[in-house]
């Protein structure tokens, strides 16, 4: 999965869990499940699942009757903390590197960059102020 599509997919899959009331082995969702609402490949949802659980969000349990569910409430989690946890993507790319000899191809990837640096920040504190029970509450 590329590193644009892990956020999104996170998110979605908390909300997910959330708005299922998942909060405990017995409420545990399957990655099938979870996959055909994304819609993704159960392995993309394990893998993914994953991550949450070292992240603190999720437990998972393996087998036939295992499943996905929440150990925090959606409330408590915040979207830059799932954007960390799964490695994802809020920035818009990197700048490459400018012509030698040209005033502007020198001078303007660290500009762009410093732009770019600035942009990233603000989404990640825009990302702070959102919590997962704020995505469901969407629905």
């Amino acid at each position: 999965m590329s590193d644009s599509q892990k956020f999104p997919v996170a998110a979605h899959t908390l909300a997910y869990l959330a708005h299922r009331g998942a909060y405990a082995r017995e409420q545990a969702v399957s990655s099938s499940v979870l996959a055909s609402s994304i819609p993704t490949n159960p392995v993309v949802i394990r893998r993914m699942t994953t991550q949450l659980a070292k992240a603190g969000f999720v437990a998972t349990c393996s087998g036939v009757s295992g499943g996905t569910w929440l150990l925090r409430p959606a409330e408590t989690i915040t979207l830059d903390q799932v954007l960390r946890a799964v490695d994802g993507c809020a920035h818009l790319g990197s700048t490459p590197a400018g012509a030698k000899g040209c005033p502007v191809g020198q001078a303007i990837p660290k500009a762009v960059s410093l732009a770019m640096k600035s942009a990233d920040t603000a989404a990640v504190e825009a990302l702070s102020k959102i919590t997962v029970a704020d995505l469901i509450s969407q629905i």
